[in-house]
């Protein structure tokens, strides 16, 4: 039986939205601009040596790729609800945004946003709950400390709080 909480894709409101808008686009808009190009290069003749037929054969596979794997995403999508039941809220989960200290290094504070893999954004800090650190994290409370083992060694980091 396979598990399906494995094949549950966690992510926003927003992020869902985003999600069906790029399908949107990519079916009714890309795939025509894509197949209008292969229709022109197509007139062009001589296949073998056709650089432009190869670009949109490529184009087209990608875009055609990407439909799938978008469509994908979205039939398995469970939103991240903003507000937990109240056994969930006394413990970080997805989409909770949580303050933590990396002990290892002493470190100031940083704050992340624990969420699906499809809406990671280190550099927003928005982390994935796949990652070594939001997977330590989940279940955690105020002033636990977790281990995370990082291509730097093994870090520490503390919950300093969450919401």
């Amino acid at each position: 039986m396979p598990n399906t909480a494995q094949s549950q894709i966690y992510i926003t409101k927003e992020g869902l939205k985003k999600l069906k808008e790029e399908l949107d686009y990519l079916k009714n808009t890309k795939r025509k601009e894509v197949l209008d190009r292969l229709k022109e290069a197509i007139s062009y003749g001589d296949l073998s040596e056709n650089s432009e037929y190869e670009e949109s054969k490529n184009e087209q596979a990608f875009v055609e790729g990407r439909i799938i794997e978008l469509e994908e995403k979205i039939k398995k999508a469970q939103i991240i609800t903003e507000k937990k039941g109240k056994t969930k809220a006394d413990s970080v989960q997805i989409g909770t945004t949580v303050k933590i200290q990396n002990l290892t290094d002493n470190d100031p504070t940083e704050t992340y946003t624990i969420v699906g893999s499809t809406e990671a954004d280190p550099m927003n800090n928005r982390i994935s709950n796949e990652s070594p650190i939001g997977n330590a994290l989940i279940g955690q409370h105020k002033g636990s400390t977790v281990k995370v083992e990082a291509p730097a060694g093994i870090l520490e980091y503390k919950v300093i709080s969450f919401k």
